[in-house]
């Protein structure tokens, strides 16, 4: 197998179907509903109506389950950039891919 055929993502990553929340990174646009498809440590992969442009930066905030934090759920919001944004899925909607850059634990509300 050469390198280039090598997954090159180097933290685990979870296939997750979560509720996740999605604004524009200057705060400028209205919150998106959108659920992930997969997250991990550095990255998050989530399905939207519409694509982002790649570059953009974005925040979002989802809430990981027990089974991920391995204690009670935790609430998360993370500051990123979008990699990557696929075709349309069977079902109309996009799969955005962004990189992690900054995030913080919030206190239950």
């Amino acid at each position: 197998m050469t390198e280039a055929q090598q997954d090159k993502r180097a933290t685990r990553r979870f296939a997750l179907r979560l509720p996740v929340s999605v604004s524009a990174g200057d705060g400028s646009a209205q919150a998106l509903a959108a659920q992930t498809r997969d997250v991990s440590a550095r990255g998050i992969c989530f399905y939207l109506e519409s694509g982002l442009p790649a570059g953009s930066t974005i925040e979002f905030t989802l809430t990981l389950p027990p089974e991920i934090t391995l204690t009670e759920s935790i609430r998360v919001r993370c500051k990123g950039k979008v990699v990557r944004v696929d075709d349309v899925n069977s079902d109309g909607k996009v799969a955005v891919a962004a990189v992690i850059d900054e995030y913080e634990f919030l206190a239950e509300s």
